[in-house]
């Protein structure tokens, strides 16, 4: 492991503890040179998964466009960032536990609308907006009123 100060390929482990249920180990390291510390995260190499697309396309899953798509969500809400990586953990866990190697899109996309709906309803309906593909006003309300009906 590289120190992102100096470079020098030799650390030690000062402090090691799970996080996110047991899925990652966070390692606090310390560079042996320059003595600056610096935090890696430990995950299990897990079988490469396919996302579905609506065209019936595949591509390989990717951790950032989920979290770009959130972010994006959250835009000027009042929604920290440990919030949207607890969001993205938990939709990636249920992906990971119910699908081998293939997901499709949609599930993804109803996963994170779930998410979202918890923590903040402006960040779900934006969300909801994008991913179903609202045509017009009318198919906008209907969401709307789906929602107020849940409460």
């Amino acid at each position: 492991m590289k120190c992102p100060y100096c470079g020098c390929e030799e650390s030690k482990v000062v402090d090691s503890r799970p996080t996110d249920e047991g899925e990652r180990i966070r390692r606090r390291r310390e560079c042996f040179n320059c003595a600056k510390r610096f935090t890696t995260y430990e995950v299990i190499e897990t079988t490469p998964l396919m996302v579905v697309k609506r065209d019936n396309s595949r591509e390989p899953y990717q951790r950032q466009k989920l979290t770009q798509g959130i972010l994006r969500a959250c835009e000027k809400r009042p929604i920290s960032m440990d919030q949207i990586d607890s969001m993205v953990d938990k939709v990636e866990s249920e992906i990971q536990h119910n699908f081998d190697r293939e997901v499709p899109s949609e599930k993804i996309g109803e996963l994170t609308m779930e998410a979202l709906k918890r923590v903040d309803e402006v960040a779900y309906v934006r969300f909801a907006c994008v991913y179903r593909q609202f045509q017009d006003i009318h198919t906008f309300m209907d969401e709307l009123k789906r929602l107020m009906e849940e409460k």
